[in-house]
């Protein structure tokens, strides 16, 4: 019988990302993910909402992308794979266990703005999509990890100056 392991969430950051490096160099990067339901209940005519705390692992150039573009509240989607963790509970010596997602694929959602990294001026423009792996090894970057991918404006570019003429296009 053939398996299949993907998630696809889209929520808020719950706290900045942590990264850190591996004793091989190697970057990753821990978030927390608020994924949001809302849904209307006939029994008391209301609308309910439900809210799922998910904690997500980013390993390599999406790690550092994340430490560098992502903060508390910013929206972003998560494409990855679910793992369960287990150890042994040194206090209590039971066994524990704890499902995360490993993320494969990210993708900032909103604009700059959204993050309160942000200073004034220049509003962002859409967010980026890092590939690669999640596995802990390799390299992650691909044709498209050489930093975010995406438009929108950062201030710099054509139309963002008073002093723009327009001699200045070589075309």
């Amino acid at each position: 019988m053939a398996s299949f392991n993907k998630v696809i969430l889209v929520g808020n950051l719950t706290r900045d990302p942590q990264v850190r490096y591996t004793s091989g160099g190697t970057a990753v990067a821990e978030i927390g993910l608020a994924v949001s339901r809302q849904w209307f209940d006939k029994a008391s005519n209301s609308r309910k909402e439900e809210t799922t705390f998910v904690d997500v692992t980013l390993w390599g150039r999406q790690a550092e992308v994340a430490g560098e573009y992502l903060a508390k509240g910013r929206p972003v989607l998560i494409e990855g794979r679910l793992q369960l963790d287990t150890w042994d509970d040194k206090e209590s010596g039971q066994k524990r266990s704890k499902l995360r997602v490993v993320c494969e694929n990210m993708t900032m959602l909103g604009s700059r703005g959204d993050g309160p990294r942000q200073g004034g001026g220049g509003g962002g423009g859409g967010g980026g999509r890092q590939s690669g792996g999640g596995d802990g090894g390799g390299d992650f970057g691909g044709p498209q990890g050489g930093g975010p991918q995406g438009g929108g404006s950062s201030g710099s570019g054509f139309g963002g100056g008073d002093d723009f003429n327009d001699d200045d296009v070589p075309f």
